[in-house]
């Protein structure tokens, strides 16, 4: 389990709106965040992640601490919408770096990259590189590269805004199914609520830095009465 315990943190430049973030996200769920631009999801995710530094609160991971370690050294994955691959290298390379970016891989590593280039439906096209890829692609690779790393707190951060609505929902899947199978913990940002009602059980609404709501995903859509969901949703 990940739980994030009264985490604070600000900016510096208006402590009087300080954030605020209480979540537990289950091992082997995806926990969708929506909410306003500005809101605090991208912030929360860097906090976990270990980019930004909380003023005060707790991150755990089955009841250890994150917050003293590095970023290196957190387990965590991160995917972002641009795809954070390296242009000059070829797709098996980009993901082989995953598992150690000395490139010294043990046979068992070795096998492990072709089994992720294959269930993300990349053989064939070890070789070419990130230019040569579609989006889509190309957002398989982070994904295959994830899967190697073998981490146990995945966060997306608008990991698939450029994508069409069906390899959206494909690449959705696979996430959830990834999850599961390494018993991850997820959060997942997205701005839109199809998303979240494909990819969790559960979904966090964020407004002004705090969790404003945090219930079963089609509840939250259709059936929540705060008016800051109301606002954010209109008519969807």
């Amino acid at each position: 389990m990940l739980e994030i315990n009264q985490l604070r943190f600000d900016y510096g430049c208006d402590t009087a709106s300080a954030m605020q973030f209480d979540l537990q996200i289950q091992a082997g769920e995806v926990l969708s965040l929506i909410g306003p631009s500005g809101s605090g999801k991208s912030t929360l995710l860097s906090l976990i992640a270990g980019f930004l530094t909380p003023r005060s609160g707790q991150i755990l991971l089955d009841g250890g601490s994150l917050e003293k370690l590095s970023v290196a050294e957190r387990p965590v994955s991160i995917v972002f919408q641009q795809h954070n691959l390296f242009p000059h290298l070829d797709l098996y390379t980009n993901v082989a770096i995953g598992v150690d970016p000395s490139l010294r891989l043990t046979r068992q590593q070795a096998g492990a990259v072709t089994a992720a280039l294959e269930r993300l439906g990349l053989v064939g096209l070890e070789r070419r590189k990130p230019g040569e890829l579609s989006g889509g692609q190309r957002q398989r690779v982070t994904l295959a590269r994830t899967m190697v790393r073998e981490r146990k707190i995945l966060l997306l951060d608008e990991a698939f805004a450029a994508l069409g609505p069906a390899l959206r929902e494909e690449l959705i899947e696979l996430v959830k199914n990834l999850v599961k199978e390494k018993n991850m913990a997820a959060l997942l940002v997205s701005h839109q609520p199809r998303d979240a009602l494909i990819a969790s059980a559960r979904t966090a609404f964020i407004c002004e830095g705090r969790v404003a709501e945090l219930t079963a995903t089609r509840e939250l859509l259709e059936e929540s009465q705060l008016p800051q969901v109301r606002s954010y949703l209109g008519s969807v």
